[in-house]
């Protein structure tokens, strides 16, 4: 069902075109309190790589999934793993709309009416493909948004799609960096992501595994250009002017099943991390077939960290840096209120 549409501020915010029409549902209530705990946000990859990507972010106010990158039943599936439904699920937030990132959504949109956050180039290249998706949110690469008790910081990669993006992931316990396909890091990119204290990197292949492989020439040139994918070699050069002493975990995503090893991919970022004297940063490489181990990322006041990955000692946004250069995308019956926040 079709519902007005509310985008704070206006002067900020992409207007859809006359082809491309935004839907909402008549009620969302996914934002809030969903429930009591010690634990301040947990962040479990739920799979990654070449064949499909989707990762599981929560908070005690929101509950958020990065790409749909498996079928509806698949994200169903790992969710369970942990405890928790599509049910309860708050968004989808989109880094772009290539099939592994896209294929669950229509069974997260049509049957449970989970809304889809990305940017508008995004948004009509899913469309076109999806017709049948209503649930749109549409932001502005470049500014953020509040997703719950998140501000979503968004910024421009390089990779063969419409209008790819990574995220920053702003929370009082700690930043999330979301990097999952390009072709090469630029300084941009390293500058928006640098406050991560926990980052989704790809790794998508082996130089020597790609040349070797039985694909398609073309298909090799796509991969290895500047708007292709990462190599281990590049993630360890990413890795080397992100470490620091604030960044504590790094995922290793988006491997390659044809053209990459776990073990070759680990050892790549991990001595890159130890020539960087970064011994302190933890290396997780996710999988295609399995979700990761959750991680806890601090612990609410008065609560004791939790034993099992906890990250704690993080700074959290400062009042005093916040301005009115962020672009709000408000939905008229959720909680997400128009505030200011770090451009």
């Amino acid at each position: 069902m079709e519902g007005k549409i509310t985008i704070l501020p206006q002067k900020s915010v992409i207007k859809a075109s006359p082809s491309f029409r935004l839907h909402f549902p008549p009620c969302d209530r996914r934002f809030g309190s969903l429930r009591s705990t010690a634990v301040a946000a947990t962040i479990t990859i739920l799979g990654s790589g070449s064949a499909g990507n989707c990762a599981f972010i929560e908070t005690p106010r929101l509950r958020l999934l990065i790409d749909a990158g498996f079928s509806g039943k698949q994200i169903a599936m790992r969710l369970a793993s942990i405890g928790r439904k599509l049910e309860e699920v708050s968004a989808v937030l989109l880094t772009h709309e290539h099939h592994d990132h896209t294929q669950g959504l229509p069974v997260l949109c049509k049957r449970y009416e989970i809304p889809v956050y990305a940017n508008r180039l995004t948004a009509e290249a899913v469309q076109e493909e999806m017709p049948e998706l209503k649930q749109w949110r549409v932001f502005q690469t470049g500014h953020a948004f509040e997703l719950g008790d998140v501000l979503v910081e968004s910024f421009t990669v390089p990779h063969d799609a419409h209008d790819p993006v990574g995220f920053l992931l702003r929370h009082e316990c700690g930043n999330v960096g979301v990097l999952t396909d390009l072709g090469h890091c630029t300084r941009l990119v390293l500058e928006r992501v640098r406050p991560a204290n926990v980052l989704m990197l790809e790794t998508n292949h082996d130089p020597r595994m790609l040349q070797d492989a039985s694909r398609p020439w073309s298909l090799k040139q796509r991969i290895l250009s500047r708007f292709g994918h990462l190599s281990n070699e590049a993630a360890a050069e990413v890795v080397t002017q992100l470490a620091s002493g604030g960044l504590r975990h790094i995922f290793l995503g988006h491997l390659s099943r044809e053209c990459n090893r776990p073990e070759l991919a680990h050892r790549a970022v991990t001595a890159a991390l130890h020539n960087a004297d970064a011994r302190h940063v933890r290396v997780h490489v996710t999988s295609q077939d399995a979700p990761n181990p959750t991680l806890h990322v601090g612990a609410a006041p008065d609560a004791p960290a939790q034993s099992c990955g906890a990250v704690g000692g993080f700074d959290s946004l400062p009042e005093a840096r916040r301005s009115p250069n962020i672009a709000v995308a408000e939905q008229s019956t959720a909680t997400v209120r128009n505030k200011t926040a770090v451009a």
